[in-house]
């Protein structure tokens, strides 16, 4: 009874998570799925992202947290239309809590909604959200077993951050070994190195994001 309850509920969200691409493409919004652990650095980097973006596009967030909204104020004080998801103990943010906030938007003023999704390692990873892509974060202090501990999560996502670089000579952590792994999961994903506290690694980060958002909203580069 249980697995067929729960392939309900996949399914159901499936077909949620079709309606929102759907209403994102008729305002040509393009929606990212940011995921990652506690502490991965999720909040930071979208703050990062905003100020090397936002000159380009035109940008909203949804977060996503268990309990709180520190996170949302802090973009909230950016000037960045925010709206917050509590999920009231539960481990991820599904189809339908993205199609109950998109109304809070006037989606025709924008071209990119950032999702901070919940913390976690694993159930953000089976529920689609109606999301143009994937980033996922994997910060150094975490280790480099994460990949294969947590493949769902690094196979379904189109880009890979390996975030806090700069403490990587303060860790035991293989970076070739993430990346050899994530590719062994996704040859296709694409795989950054970033620091947030210097910069280093944005640059890069930023011309793919660039390149994946006007994709998908029909905009040409230059």
């Amino acid at each position: 009874m249980e697995i067929k309850v729960m392939h309900q509920v996949m399914a159901w969200n499936e077909d949620v998570s079709e309606a929102v691409k759907d209403t994102l493409a008729q305002h040509r919004v393009c929606l990212i799925n940011v995921m990652g652990s506690p502490g991965a650095g999720k909040t930071s980097t979208i703050v990062a992202l905003i100020k090397a973006l936002r000159g380009r596009y035109r940008i909203g967030v949804i977060e996503g947290d268990i309990a709180g909204q520190i996170d949302a104020d802090a973009i909230h004080a950016m000037g960045i239309p925010v709206t917050q998801i509590d999920t009231d103990g539960a481990c991820h943010i599904e189809a339908m809590s993205i199609q109950k906030m998109l109304p809070e938007f006037d989606l025709d003023s924008l071209d990119v909604i950032f999702v901070e999704n919940i913390g976690n390692l694993v159930c953000p990873a089976e529920f689609n959200i109606g999301e143009s892509f994937r980033l996922a974060l994997l910060s150094i202090p975490e280790g480099d077993d994460k990949v294969e501990k947590y493949p769902l999560m690094f196979a379904t996502t189109q880009g890979l951050v390996m975030n806090k670089y700069d403490l990587k000579d303060y860790f035991d952590f293989d970076d070739t070994r993430v990346e050899r792994c994530a590719r062994e999961q996704n040859p296709e994903v694409a795989v950054f190195r970033l620091s947030n506290r210097d910069g280093s690694g944005l640059e890069q980060l930023v011309d793919w994001l660039s390149a994946q958002i006007d994709q998908r909203i029909g905009r040409c580069q230059g």
